[in-house]
């Protein structure tokens, strides 16, 4: 006889293009087990999901029953092990599965956790979230329990990483993997490169002793910056806690913007090709216009990892990123975020090149820009607020972006703001040719967020 079953998961913890929550609190294990049964019923019977881990205490935990999930499901389970999240979407192409689930929090606090979730090696994201919520209000399973096998990858990952690659001159690096999961591949890979490398916090460890694994903010790029400064290193590589984003400091310590880090890597495949590149709604307009002037092709997309992936099958594009640091290879790769393939792939600028890195980043011609700004604000009305900027902005003389949040150009500059996908917070960035223009494009935005929500717009540039 069928048994019923009726699941409601926490409201908050279904994202945009992933599911994460906080342990225990919104996340627990039977939601683990539920999200395994439902994706598994997605599925024909007898499927095959890939199941990786990072390294996070709640992580092993949620991994076992998620693998019960779709056990049950009657869906068949390859278990990748403990890695990063590009080594989850590498064993989906190289194992032919027709699904793959990562269990991790990313780049957020210790006590998160939460799915990344590929099916025929397309993002699982939006409303097949939202499916996943809806159907497990009520579901019933009825099949032949799946097999479990346990695979390790690893070693045919980094062949692949270095595919290609021979390198021509020492380069003097500093890796750092935060304790997070790209450590033991990070420590193996920085093994097969001539020159010094300086490896730091490759033990993988989910309370995150040293620093925090996000890249994308400067202070956790500290332990770089003095290695480089002090050992007299060519770069320094920082990945999140998952190694799907990739951090770049230079040979003089300075931390380079993903946006540039993107940049940088289109101008390289500008060489070999006339390409088709993707940058998110917060990258820096030198980004879009370089791209133009070297003759490639630049698309403007929606921030977040699934969209910006959807967005690369869809307009076939060679080459993507985000300012957080996800970069997508599909020119001689499989097109998903790897922030590994990336480190290889920005070693090749170096290898091919004499100058030292600084020199390279300095040739991008100067803008002055704010970093990316967070503001708290609550899941439950951070949309209203900016669906309210829209509608009370004086559009006149102004260029608009409405893809995500809202950009804002005018007087050879602009400004951002959108909702975090991933957190309670808005999301403020400025840019202007000038000093004096950017303190135009902060004003100008402080005085939007002044029409409709007044102690949001105290809470910037203070």
């Amino acid at each position: 006889m069928k048994k019923t079953i009726s699941h409601v998961f926490d409201e908050t913890i279904i994202r945009s293009y992933d599911i994460r929550g906080v342990y225990k609190k919104t996340l627990f294990l039977d939601d683990a087990k539920i999200i395994g049964n439902v994706f598994g019923l997605e599925m024909d019977e007898g499927s095959t999901v890939n199941v990786a881990y990072d390294g996070r205490k709640s992580s092993f935990d949620l991994k076992d029953n998620l693998i019960y999930g779709l056990l049950e499901a009657g869906i068949n389970v390859n278990e990748i092990g403990l890695g990063p999240t590009p080594l989850l979407y590498f064993s989906c192409y190289e194992l032919k599965a027709d699904g793959g689930i990562m269990v991790t929090g990313s780049h957020n606090p210790k006590d998160h956790n939460g799915f990344k979730i590929v099916k025929n090696n397309s993002p699982f994201f939006g409303d097949d979230l939202k499916r996943i919520e809806k159907n497990a209000r009520k579901f019933s399973i009825n099949r032949v329990k799946g097999k479990l096998k346990k695979i390790n990858i690893s070693e045919d990952y980094i062949k692949r990483l270095f595919k290609g690659f021979k390198q021509k001159k020492k380069i003097n690096i500093v890796w750092d993997a935060g304790n997070g999961a790209a450590g033991k591949i990070m420590k193996n890979i920085s093994s097969k490169i001539s020159g010094k490398q300086e490896v730091l916090f490759d033990t993988i460890d989910g309370d995150f002793p040293n620093h925090h694994p996000d890249p994308s903010d400067p202070e956790n790029l500290n332990f770089c910056k003095k290695e480089i400064l002090e050992k007299n290193l060519d770069v320094g590589f920082a990945f999140d806690g998952d190694g799907d984003r990739l951090g770049v400091v230079d040979d003089l310590g300075r931390v380079i913007p993903g946006d540039k880090i993107l940049l940088l890597l289109a101008q390289d495949l500008l060489k070999k090709k006339k390409p088709l590149i993707i940058g998110d709604v917060k990258c820096s307009q030198v980004f879009f216009d370089e791209i133009e002037r070297l003759g490639g092709d630049v698309i403007m997309s929606k921030t977040g990892h699934s969209h910006v992936k959807n967005d690369m099958k869809k307009y076939k594009a060679d080459l993507a990123g985000e300012m957080s640091g996800h970069i997508f290879f599909a020119f001689n790769y499989f097109g998903f975020d790897d922030a590994l393939y990336a480190s290889i792939k920005f070693l090749e600028i170096l290898n091919n090149n004499d100058q030292k890195l600084s020199k390279i980043v300095d040739k991008i011609p100067k803008v002055f820009n704010t970093p990316e700004i967070r503001i708290d604000c609550s899941d439950e009305i951070k949309f209203d607020v900016i669906n309210n900027v829209i509608k009370n902005l004086d559009r006149y003389k102004k260029k608009i972006v409405d893809i995500d949040g809202i950009r804002v150009s005018e007087n050879n500059g602009w400004w951002l703001l959108r909702a975090s996908n991933t957190q309670p917070a808005l999301v403020v960035r400025c840019e202007s040719l000038s000093q004096k223009g950017l303190d135009f494009q902060k004003e100008s935005i402080k005085k939007e967020l002044l029409k409709t929500m007044p102690s949001l717009s105290s809470k910037i540039f203070s």
